[in-house]
């Protein structure tokens, strides 16, 4: 679990994010809300989406898989805009072979909302970013007022 350097999108200065831990990373000049973007396997899944007080995005992609490089780019674009109010998690479903079981992934990228560690949405194969958006957008709205997106 090593933390990931981020550019505030706010003042561009370099900021070190861990991918678990409390609250919602800020940026230590300015105090802007850092995208919080993580890594997180068979072994650290739990710690690194499960618990996380926001609302959380995986990503369960593949590194041979054309549509996953496609919207990896466009979720790390999301994540910078909601920045703060989202967590974006990364899983490799080649070196995460449980976590690809437990999900029961058939079809990559697939992705999940996941809700105080509960999924509350999932879609599987590659969306438009505006798509994308809306859905997350949904998501953030519904885990505010604790309804199903």
């Amino acid at each position: 679990m090593e933390p990931r350097q981020v550019r505030c999108p706010h003042c561009g200065r370099a900021n070190r994010v861990p991918a678990a831990g409390e609250g919602r990373p800020a940026c230590g000049d300015c105090h802007h809300p850092l995208p919080w973007i993580a890594d997180a396997g068979d072994d650290d899944f739990t710690e690194v989406a499960e618990r996380s007080s926001l609302l959380v995005v995986v990503d369960l992609w593949a590194r041979w898989c054309g549509p996953c490089r496609m919207v990896g780019p466009v979720l790390e674009k999301l994540a910078e805009r909601f920045a703060g109010r989202m967590k974006l998690v990364k899983v490799d479903i080649d070196s995460a072979p449980r976590i690809s079981r437990r999900f029961e992934v058939q079809a990559v990228p697939t992705l999940l909302l996941l809700d105080r560690g509960r999924v509350v949405s999932r879609h599987a194969g590659a969306v438009p970013e505006p798509v994308l958006r809306e859905w997350i957008e949904q998501g953030i709205g519904a885990a505010s007022s604790g309804s199903p997106p």
